[in-house]
């Protein structure tokens, strides 16, 4: 796992170059905007059981053939399963978020997990529309203005959102 900042220099001297304007300009605006990373990540943290559980009820409420006897999230055991690894894609977007790299997500959390959910015969369509509905909740946390560094959040919000989308797209 690497955070962009080692990601950046391990590239550049693996070519046995100089760190590029372009590479310096995009790390040097990481940092200026290192108060609204953490906000961020802040944020999601502080609210993941709430994004987790209202993500889970929007689900169940679409597809309640989930929840039904035979259903994937059928039994407290299932269910239990299921807001486990919600929670963990949701922990890895923040930990992705925090470094500023996708690395830790695909590495730690997604490799091999489409695999492993169809192994156990578990919809990846469901659970990349689980994901989504964590995208949703926490781009909403995220984008609330209030309490927040001030300052155009646009970018980490495309950073963000794009995450999610990874986990979806490893998923589903």
């Amino acid at each position: 796992m690497f955070d962009a900042f080692t990601k950046v220099v391990s590239q550049a001297d693996a070519r046995g170059e100089f760190l590029a304007a372009g590479q310096l300009d995009a790390l040097s605006k990481m940092v200026g905007e290192g108060s609204k990373r953490l906000d961020a990540v802040n944020r999601i943290t502080g609210s993941a059981s709430t994004i987790v559980a209202n993500a889970a009820r929007a689900l169940f409420a679409e597809q309640p053939q989930l929840i039904t006897p035979g259903g994937n999230a059928y039994t407290h055991r299932r269910m239990a399963a299921c807001l486990r690894d919600m929670e963990i894609i949701l922990r890895y977007v923040t930990y992705a978020t925090f470094a500023g790299d996708a690395s830790v997500l695909d590495d730690r959390c997604l490799n091999g997990l489409r695999e492993t959910y169809q192994a156990l015969g578990v919809p990846g369509a469901s659970v990349a529309a689980g994901v989504h509905k964590m995208k949703d909740a926490a781009l909403a946390i995220v984008g609330d203005p209030n309490g927040i560094t001030r300052g155009d959040c646009s970018s980490l919000m495309s950073e963000i959102s794009g995450y999610f989308d990874r986990a979806a797209a490893a998923v589903g």
